[in-house]
């Protein structure tokens, strides 16, 4: 079977601020670099047959930390950019959380499309389409994808048999790893939000347990958007 490591990627300055989407030219903030490169060292006893990402910069530099060290290239893969949140692209959490549509994303998100954009069944049949892709290619190998909070939170509903309407139970934090063997067999969830440390629980302690990275309510999460 094929081990993939769903991999967030690191923050941005607009994370957990605006909703990036598909936004082009967002890289990673300082923060987001060191966490990078800790990720890096958390994986370096893990050995990798390829490293994939959502072409985004975001994801792309998260990937890049991790294949740079392993002499491995960054393959993009268009079907793990973030879900098409059409016109809310962009825009900041504040403004989006005063709209009706808001509280119809929070109580019933499989029914919801984003004005001009996708649904969140559309975005989790592309990505886990593409999860399986890379099953079917590295059938035996390890590899690892760089992508978004949704679009991971979406996969790891889909495997483990959750209905599109709860998926926002499931946190995905920045720079966390989830891991998921595919193959012949039924599908094996191994980690999920694996962030190496305690840090973020304890964030969220002193945030007053808000959400799994420390920050606001999202679209469909609690403002994991990125």
């Amino acid at each position: 079977m094929a081990l993939l490591l769903l991999v967030r990627h690191a923050v941005t300055e607009a994370t957990g601020r605006r909703l990036s989407g598909s936004t082009p030219g967002i890289h990673l903030s300082s923060e987001g670099e060191a966490q990078a490169v800790r990720l890096a060292e958390r994986l370096a006893s893990l050995h990798l047959d390829a490293v994939y990402a959502s072409p985004l910069e975001r994801c792309v530099e998260t990937a890049r930390a991790i294949a740079q060290p392993r002499r491995l290239l960054v393959r993009p893969i268009p079907e793990l950019e973030e879900v098409g949140y059409g016109r809310w692209t962009g825009r900041s959490l504040a403004q989006l959380t005063r709209t009706a549509l808001w509280k119809k994303v929070q109580q019933s998100p499989s029914s919801v499309r984003f004005p001009g954009g996708e649904t969140l069944v559309e975005a989790q049949r592309r990505g886990v389409s593409a999860l399986e892709m890379l099953a079917a290619r590295h059938q035996t190998g390890t590899v690892a994808a760089v992508s978004h909070a949704d679009l991971i939170r979406l996969a790891l509903a889909h495997y483990a048999g959750v209905h599109i309407d709860l998926f926002q139970r499931i946190v995905v934090s920045p720079a966390s790893v989830s891991a998921v063997l595919l193959g012949d067999r039924i599908p094996r969830i191994l980690r999920v939000n694996d962030t190496g440390s305690l840090e973020d629980l304890a964030l969220r302690a002193r945030r007053g347990h808000s959400t799994g990275d420390g920050r606001r309510p999202g679209p469909g999460t609690g403002r994991q958007r990125s």
